[in-house]
């Protein structure tokens, strides 16, 4: 029986294997509510007997039946935290001791560098955030994917998923520490690594480049139907298989490619790249939302950039007004206290034992039942030094812009700001890597500065008759700048990227220095 004659018999046992978790799916997605509301309390039970739970009081939280009365004490008495609030606390689970900040023994710890800083932070990954959040979400994206494409040949063929690396650390107790994806990969249950390439032995190697040439030679005569991963390192590994092959697309290697499911960083401005590299109109695209702390997001419709949020994950989420960081008692809201339209700082308390943890993404909340998000940014990742208040949303969609007016293309970028001088007002100053060049920089600069003015009221403001912000200065960065300065600095790897934008001007000085 060829692989198109069992291809719908295969789907209709998938999908009646995930039909109860789709209705699950729809329920929830109809009273967002309730499910954040359940979610709170199951966390709080939980966690009851804990080190944290017992300092912080849970079970006098827990008694409340009225979520609203409940919800006001956990923010009464439990305060919001960044990773040095926890950090004293995950020692202790490093050192061995149970039940700190969940019940039990936590075995495995996601190692991660936030961006390209030196100093890593250790995530707490437990067996019920593995089960409950990370592969269940495998299972979701799955059973959404199918019930919109029953023809699909996802479930026939092989994804491609890159993992980091994954090792003891004899420096911590001999924990079992790495990325998340190599922990996940790790972990998988059979079946899983079946519909997987490459070998994990592959996947897990910490050699970077080592790793490429592995999996680009050894992935070519799979019939992979699926890619997965950061879209930087993706792109990389397809061009080496092209080089490899001699072949003109990618669909002349994988004829049967339909999916690559992104996270990690913005698609926006790799989009056109994977076009012209998977040039078929049935390659579909879908986001995901994932971090070391947990599974949030994913697209669960064709043609909507719009993340579902999961309520159900074990992830309890709250929302604070960008305007109240920098407050010394921020106030927060839950999912059911959001406004529409409003782009907020996001906290969450987790079944991997993290406790209204500030994780420095930023969302705006473009759907309230069901609870949708887009991210908007990072907490830390933005240009405001003149009131301007420029995030990385607003920044990908002017480079997409002014990329399709100039027929250019852009692989990879940053940009910092110019302070004010004596003789001369502030500005933004961009490096950029084009994979296609624009044949006028100067149009494209101004098509740049446009973009940002139309997706931006406050930075057009600004802008008006360069009294405080002067035109964009672009600088081109010559190519494979960004991945030669990751590898200098020894970054190589998904989780570690150049910030698009920055407050100050340290990560684009060391690059023109650099170049």
């Amino acid at each position: 029986m060829g692989t198109l004659n069992i291809m719908p018999f295969i789907n209709s046992l998938v999908s009646l294997a995930l039909k109860s978790r789709l209705e699950e799916i729809n329920r929830f997605k109809k009273d967002s509510q309730a499910a954040s509301r359940r979610t709170f309390f199951d966390l709080l039970r939980a966690a009851v007997a804990t080190d944290w739970g017992q300092k912080y009081g849970y079970s006098n939280i827990v008694v409340e039946e009225d979520f609203g009365k409940a919800y006001q004490l956990f923010k009464d008495q439990v305060p919001l935290s960044g990773y040095e609030d926890l950090h004293p606390w995950i020692e202790k689970i490093i050192q061995g001791n149970k039940s700190v900040l969940w019940p039990g023994e936590t075995k495995w710890f996601a190692k991660s560098s936030g961006t390209t800083g030196d100093k890593s932070k250790f995530i707490p990954v437990t067996t019920d955030s593995l089960d409950g959040s990370h592969y269940q979400s495998g299972k979701d994206l799955l059973a959404l994917y199918l019930d919109r494409r029953p023809k699909s040949n996802i479930c026939v063929g092989k994804t491609l998923s890159v993992g980091g690396t994954y090792r003891p650390d004899n420096t911590k107790n001999n924990i079992l520490c790495g990325d998340l994806s190599a922990i996940l990969m790790d972990n998988l249950p059979f079946w899983a690594r079946f519909l997987r390439v490459p070998e994990i032995s592959v996947a897990l190697l910490d050699e970077w480049e080592e790793k490429i040439e592995r999996i680009s030679q050894e992935t070519i005569k799979e019939n992979v139907v699926a890619l997965a991963g950061v879209p930087s390192w993706t792109l990389i590994i397809l061009r080496r298989i092209l080089e490899i092959t001699g072949k003109k697309n990618i669909l002349e290697v994988w004829p049967d490619l339909e999916l690559f499911i992104h996270g990690g960083v913005s698609f926006t401005p790799y989009r056109e790249q994977f076009r012209e590299l998977i040039p078929s109109e049935k390659m579909n695209y879908l986001e995901v939302y994932n971090a070391s702390e947990g599974f949030f997001a994913m697209t669960d419709s064709d043609g909507c950039d719009d993340l579902l949020l999961f309520l159900d994950y074990g992830i309890f989420y709250e929302f604070i007004p960008l305007e109240e960081l920098a407050k010394e008692k921020p106030h927060a809201f839950s999912a059911e206290e959001v406004e529409l339209g409003k782009n907020y700082a996001l906290a969450i308390s987790t079944n991997g034992g993290l406790w209204r943890y500030l994780i420095g993404d930023t969302v705006e909340i473009t759907s309230l039942n069901p609870l949708k998000i887009k991210i908007s940014g990072r907490t830390k990742h933005f240009i405001n030094v003149f009131g301007e208040e420029l995030m990385v949303g607003n920044a990908d969609q002017a480079i997409r812009e002014a990329c399709q007016k100039s027929e250019a293309s852009v692989r990879e970028y940053t940009a910092a700001p110019i302070y004010f001088t004596d003789q001369e007002s502030g500005g933004h100053e961009w490096l950029i890597e084009f994979s296609k060049e624009p044949q006028d920089l100067a149009a494209f600069t101004k098509y740049l500065d446009d973009a940002l003015k139309n997706a931006n009221s406050d930075y057009e403001a600004k802008r008006y008759q360069n009294m405080i912000l002067r035109e964009p200065l672009v600088h081109v960065a010559r190519k494979d700048l960004f991945y030669d300065w990751l590898k200098q600095k020894g970054k190589l790897g998904g989780q570690n990227k150049v910030p698009r934008l920055f407050n100050r001007r340290d990560y684009l000085d060391e690059l023109l220095e650099f170049e």
